[in-house]
């Protein structure tokens, strides 16, 4: 059967072609389960999605890079994710890279090859497993180095800057957006053709920035290298969503990364990340059809943290903040930058809520208020002494709101030992079914460790 690519790598296409198939025509496929971040990323997406992953029958990644940074641990060894979904620890399941993610090839191989090393062999053969989309755009060494440059000049011009992770996300998506950047698919077919428009890329960055030093020859050798580890991977990226969504029934999973206020558009602009990290990218990043997004579920910390600068209204500068900072082990995994940390915002999550219909919500890390005497919770912020009902889009209007707090009883017991939800203190109950009322969203998951047996199910 012709596919209908001209290109020379690996495609795998053994279903009937989409002419022949023949359904029922209110049949709109398997559904996808959303997993995203509600606050400002670092809430437990990882354990989530493990959680779920263990019966899934794919597990796939919509957008942003290596930039993130997730955590699972099982077997008491913990691995640390950044581009691979974290899903790819399920040996029988299998993981897509889809075209919104931009792909950093060594930093790739060198996450999955370390990750390989860790446990008692879950990752053992993780690149027979892994599908990539043609379609996903590449990060360039020289990308990195010009994201740090950027920050720089902003340092310099502004005095401060964004807090990027200088992984070369936002010069990869800028040169997406700008039509000068490569994808995967022009990798892996004229090599010839791919490097003069690599040489013209790198050219036109050290036309921007005179200092910029890039070894190209040396790059391009090594992209040629990893075009050959990567091409059995490569599929139509499209089109195998499609059949996984057409096929027999399965349980495809989507793992978001970053999170509702870090998205380019909704997100506290211009401390945010570059792309679409709401539900919305879910579609744009793997070419899904809305009609197919099925289970949208928010992950919540029991408490907010961020990491760099930017807005954060219920941020605590004293010794609450260092005590879940300190309890909560509060430092980025892929920056290691300490987060700033603060009480729970339910106006975030209300937000957060409106931009991705939550169908529930998991509250991890909720051990980490086990030894407080009260906590409290911004409910509603205010603005010139009035309530408002949205969120600023602009930060300074942002800076500027005083949070509204309610105070709850702390519990004063530790909860880590908890299974089930009789196992929880009734004031810690009590907290969780605040939220839940609240935000107007059923909480579906309780965090009480970092293990997948501490995740408490509640329904």
């Amino acid at each position: 059967m012709s596919s209908g690519w001209s290109g020379n790598y690996h495609m795998n296409y053994t279903s009937t072609p989409i002419a022949g198939v023949k359904r029922p025509r209110n049949d709109s496929g398997n559904k996808v389960t959303v997993v995203l971040g509600a606050q400002w990323g670092d809430e437990g997406k990882g354990k989530v999605v493990d959680l779920l992953a263990t019966e899934s029958d794919i597990v796939c990644r919509c957008q942003g890079g290596n930039n993130a940074g997730h955590t699972v641990v099982v077997d008491g060894k913990e691995y640390d994710f950044h581009l691979l979904p974290s899903g790819i620890i399920n040996p029988k399941t299998i993981s897509f890279i889809g075209n919104g993610v931009v792909i950093h090839l060594p930093g790739l191989f060198q996450e999955g090859d370390k990750n390989e090393k860790k446990g008692k062999g879950c990752l053992k053969g993780w690149d027979k497993r892994l599908v990539i989309s043609d379609r996903a755009h590449i990060v360039f060494d020289f990308h990195q180095a010009v994201d740090g440059l950027l920050e720089a000049q902003r340092q310099e011009q502004e005095g401060t800057n964004i807090g990027t992770t200088k992984k070369g996300i936002g010069p990869t998506y800028s040169s997406k957006v700008s039509r000068t950047g490569l994808r995967i698919c022009d990798l892996l077919a004229d090599f010839k053709d791919f490097s003069v428009r690599f040489k013209n890329l790198a050219h036109q960055y050290q036309s921007m920035f005179p200092t910029l030093e890039i070894d190209m020859e040396t790059e391009l050798r090594r992209l040629k290298e990893y075009a050959e580890r990567i091409r059995p991977m490569v599929q139509d990226g499209v089109y195998f969503m499609y059949e996984a969504i057409h096929g027999p029934p399965k349980k495809i999973l989507v793992e978001g990364a970053n999170a509702a206020l870090l998205d380019i558009d909704f997100g506290t602009y211009p401390f945010v990340t570059s792309s679409n990290c709401t539900v919305g990218g879910v579609c744009t990043g793997l070419g899904v059809p809305p009609v197919n997004v099925g289970d949208v579920y928010g992950v919540v910390k029991a408490y907010t943290t961020r990491v760099g600068i930017g807005a954060f209204p219920t941020e605590q500068l004293n010794a609450v903040g260092e005590l879940l900072q300190t309890r909560g082990h509060e430092v980025g995994v892929t920056t290691g930058r300490k987060r700033r940390c603060g009480w729970l915002d339910l106006v975030i999550l209300r937000y957060a809520h409106m931009l991705n219909g939550f169908t529930a919500l998991a509250l991890t890390k909720l051990d980490i208020l086990d030894v407080l005497d009260e906590i409290k919770v911004g409910v509603a912020y205010k603005l010139n002494g009035k309530r408002i009902p949205y969120f600023p889009a602009n930060m300074e209007v942002l800076q500027k709101v005083v949070v509204e707090y309610e105070t709850l009883p702390g519990w004063k017991s530790d909860t880590t030992a908890a299974r089930k939800w009789e196992d929880l203190p009734p004031k810690a109950q009590n907290y969780i079914r605040f939220v839940e009322n609240h935000v107007g969203v059923p909480i579906k998951w309780v965090g009480v460790g970092k293990s997948r047996e501490s995740m408490i199910q509640m329904f």
